[in-house]
């Protein structure tokens, strides 16, 4: 069973006045706003209806109905996390700060066993409606179009897996710490869902995240064990995140990484017919170190960088200087953090050098 000091600092008095303080929307007054938005099928388009709206920790919820339309009112303004539940659907989950009324416009849902597309994120793909025009329009110039030939249907390059391959690893649920031993899985950033295969009948089920308190998982290409921590049980400007953190260093001071994929739209012109004709998934990489339950971005600039290291700033200046590290690169915050943790007494490195996903 996997431990992290750093999840001892989560102290029982911290997690019941947050129950019952920053989950209950209702407790703040103010003046009352409305989410809504429309829920799409990612693969045929088709709206979806009776899928349950609701918004974590409160008793605000709803029902899609007449063409997968929604809206949740008498919101008060803050930051919330909204949950679609869609039956035969991924669920989906999204962070949402209300400052007025918001309108989230199309909600793609990925059928569940379907493989990761960029449709599942929440964007609407505008190159799709600009093909539907030259289709619809063909008297529309530009392009291909001119000699009469239908453009190519946009892709999506990428996927949205943390390690689209499948790792061997051990699960720690919330409910009664259930551990699954010897699973082979991989997690779906977008959606915040672990898919896990057997390896007999090669059957795919899969496990909410919100259900997985904490995992370690053997990464099948460098053969070395991965620690991860479930988000919700930290805080991002007093709010709790959605998503798993990676633990690279443990400690007084620990350092944690968490992915996030990032949709790049396609820039491609149809009538100049230049740039890139698809869409692209990118994965990029944030450091955060901990500091009691609150996440917080380890920063670039290199004075507030040291600055977090309290007295021992200078002495952290110097390691750098002395091994002409550049702070920019993310081995460098390992071993910076790695050889801060190292000063205090019981440090266990989890890991002895930095590895990438992919």
């Amino acid at each position: 069973m996997v431990y992290f000091k750093l999840q001892y600092r989560i102290i029982l008095l911290f997690r019941c006045f947050f129950i019952l303080f920053f989950t209950d929307p209702l407790v703040i007054n103010g003046q009352n706003f409305g989410i809504r938005g429309k829920l799409l099928d990612a693969e045929t388009q088709k709206t979806i209806d009776n899928a349950n709206i609701n918004l974590k920790g409160s008793d605000i919820s709803e029902v899609s109905v007449g063409g997968g339309y929604f809206k949740l009112e008498n919101i008060t303004k803050g930051r919330y996390t909204l949950f679609i539940n869609a039956k035969g659907y991924v669920h989906y989950e999204q962070v949402v700060n209300l400052k007025d009324e918001l309108d989230l416009g199309t909600i793609y849902l990925l059928k569940q066993g379907a493989s990761g597309t960029g449709a599942a994120l929440n964007h609407t793909i505008r190159a799709t409606n600009i093909t539907n025009l030259f289709n619809e329009r063909p008297n529309l110039m530009g392009g291909n179009m001119i000699y009469g030939i239908a453009p190519e249907p946009t892709q999506v390059e990428g996927d949205n897996y943390l390690d689209s391959k499948w790792n061997t690893a051990s699960i720690l649920l919330y409910r009664d710490n259930k551990m699954l031993e010897g699973s082979r899985v991989r997690y779906n950033i977008t959606s915040n869902l672990f898919e896990l295969l057997n390896s007999e009948t090669l059957k795919i089920s899969t496990i909410p995240g919100i259900r997985v308190q904490n995992l370690v998982w053997v990464d099948s290409a460098h053969r070395v064990p991965r620690y991860f921590v479930n988000g919700k049980d930290f805080l991002d400007e007093g709010a709790p995140i959605s998503g798993f953190f990676e633990v690279l260093v443990d400690g007084e001071l620990p350092l944690m990484r968490r992915t996030i994929a990032i949709f790049k739209e396609s820039n491609y012109n149809e009538a100049l017919m230049i740039g890139n004709r698809n869409h692209q998934l990118i994965k990029r990489d944030l450091y955060y170190y901990l500091v009691g339950r609150d996440v917080i971005e380890v920063p670039t600039n290199r004075k507030k960088l040291f600055g977090i290291f309290g007295q021992k700033a200078e002495e952290m200046k110097e390691y750098v200087d002395s091994n002409e590290l550049s702070v920019k690169d993310p081995k460098t915050l390992f071993q910076l953090f790695t050889f801060y943790n190292a000063k205090f007494p019981d440090f266990k490195p989890v890991m002895t050098t930095l590895v990438k996903y992919n």
